[in-house]
């Protein structure tokens, strides 16, 4: 099924020419022509029931005695095909905010997922013959979609390399929003956007989770640490040795790079011990 024009003219011509029948065949009725002027009102009467509107964004799909005869996209007062039935399809944009759902991503664990799905009809013709109800259509398939991807992708790649539903957003929302279009393309359907309007992990493990994400982010800082550490003491008996303040062997370089990097690295400020003897 694909949508085609149906066939119309001036809704205000339709209402003279109805208006022309009736009078007609009333004044027919009146001076002794009756067969012509019941002729002209039954015509009249088949015109008016050609009589639509159509509100501007609203398609009107005409169908007569079960056959597709065409839709109005034209906002307006129109003169169409007698006889037709006539069903009202929006062509407004419009969003679908899904439920939270719950879901296991492609490591296994249960997260709450939920998007906004953005969407308009393109096709009035498939979106009402092509599907039972175009709208639960574009529910189903849009909670079915963000399932798929969900179960695709990590929640979180911790630091390691790839896609991740939490690190990826953009990516996540084009995946999305592709694969809603294959499925919502049978319905006429165009997906403007899709994008999580909701992520997190299930309470179950939300607590578990939430202290790995804080033991990385203390291992990252530490590494941090470690590094300005080390630089810090290299600079230090560098300096040292240039300017020649004390002659340090490899002993008492270890013993200062032990003490430095111990003051430096602590989480505690240092307690200073004086050795009144030698190191040896």
């Amino acid at each position: 099924m694909k949508e085609k024009n149906a066939w119309k003219v001036n809704g205000y011509l339709g209402i003279l020419l109805i208006a022309a029948c009736c009078g007609g065949g009333i004044a027919l009725l009146i001076f002794g022509a009756p067969v012509i002027g019941v002729a002209l009102l039954i015509l009249a009467a088949l015109f008016s029931t050609a009589i639509t509107i159509v509100q501007p964004n609203q398609a009107m799909v005409l169908t007569f005695f079960g056959s597709y005869v065409g839709s109005i996209r034209e906002s307006g007062l129109w003169l169409t095909v007698p006889l037709t039935l006539r069903q009202k399809v929006s062509l407004r944009v419009r969003n679908f905010n899904s439920a939270k759902l719950k879901v296991n991503d492609v490591d296994g664990n249960p997260i709450e997922i939920a998007a906004v799905v953005v969407f308009r009809v393109v096709d009035s013709a498939k979106a009402s013959f092509d599907v039972d109800n175009y709208e639960q259509f574009v529910e189903i398939q849009s909670e079915t979609a963000l399932r798929h991807v969900a179960t695709k992708y990590p929640y979180d790649v911790f630091g390691e390399s790839g896609y991740s539903l939490r690190g990826n957003a953009d990516e996540i929302a084009g995946q999305l929003t592709e694969e809603l279009q294959e499925r919502l393309a049978v319905a006429g359907v165009e997906v403007i956007e899709a994008r999580l309007t909701h992520l997190a992990y299930s309470t179950e493990i939300a607590s578990a989770m939430l202290q790995r994400q804080q033991a990385v982010a203390i291992i990252a800082a530490r590494q941090k640490i470690v590094e300005g550490a080390v630089g810090m003491v290299q600079l230090a008996i560098a300096q040292l040795q240039q300017e020649g303040v004390i002659e340090l062997d490899e002993e008492r370089k270890a013993a200062m790079i032990n003490n430095l990097l111990v003051a430096i690295v602590s989480d505690r400020s240092a307690s200073p011990v004086i050795n009144t003897g030698s190191l040896y």
